[in-house]
């Protein structure tokens, strides 16, 4: 293998690292941009030293009367393997919420990709890129999934508050998984807590449903977090 190509193989992997690293970025997400680089020039590198060792192998048994074995392709399954260690730390949980598993997929995939760009399969490789992107940026757009929200309203009045927001959800046929509530007592009058989980059919927007309910001269605060 020649300098160029080597040094075109780690370009390769370089500009696929970056290009799904930015989407990663852009999304504020734990891995971005020069960790997926990263990890897919650490693929590549593996990958190059495979096929390098591979033909050593092949040079060697020419000139060897007994013969050369090399168990091809352990590095590469080390690699698919460990990278598992690595997206796990961009797997977190917060009240009661998993995130992190599209990236720590993204990872996965990356490696792949540097993997394929070192063994020399442009075509697999930049085919690959082209879908991960897809996945990551256009596949949430197409195929739209019901969305289960939680929001935390602080109130006061309660008859009448729970009576409008459980009409409002009504009205766009917001169904309430999980109700939690608490009560702060005080000497003006008490103030109520109540979380909702709301699952949200496909055109109801979430942002709409909080900025209405703020409307409410009784609703003191609202705050928002994904389930």
């Amino acid at each position: 293998m020649t300098w160029q190509m080597t040094l075109l193989r780690i370009g390769l992997a370089i500009v696929v690292g970056t290009i799904i690293g930015i989407e990663r970025e852009y999304k504020n997400r734990p891995a971005g941009m020069r960790t997926h680089i990263l990890v897919c020039l650490g693929a590549c590198t593996i990958a190059l030293m495979e096929s390098s060792f591979l033909r050593e192998v092949i040079a060697m048994d020419a000139y060897m009367s007994d013969r050369v074995t090399y168990n091809f392709g352990r590095l590469s399954a080390q690699v698919i393997c460990g990278i598992g260690f690595l997206g796990a730390g961009t797997i977190f949980t917060a009240q009661k919420k998993i995130a992190g598993l599209t990236t720590a997929a993204s990872l996965w995939n990356t490696a792949c990709l540097g993997l394929a760009i070192g063994y020399g399969y442009y075509m697999i490789a930049l085919l690959g890129t082209v879908f991960v992107m897809l996945t990551l940026m256009v596949m949430q757009r197409i195929v739209h999934v019901n969305a289960i929200k939680k929001v935390e309203i602080k109130f006061v009045h309660r008859v009448e508050t729970i009576g409008f927001i459980n009409a409002y959800f009504d009205t766009l046929n917001v169904k309430t998984l999980d109700l939690d509530f608490h009560v702060d007592t005080s000497a003006d009058a008490n103030v109520y807590t109540n979380t909702y989980t709301l699952h949200l059919p496909s055109g109801v927007s979430y942002t709409d449903i909080v900025n209405h309910l703020s409307e409410h001269s009784n609703v003191l605060s609202i705050r928002t977090t994904n389930t």
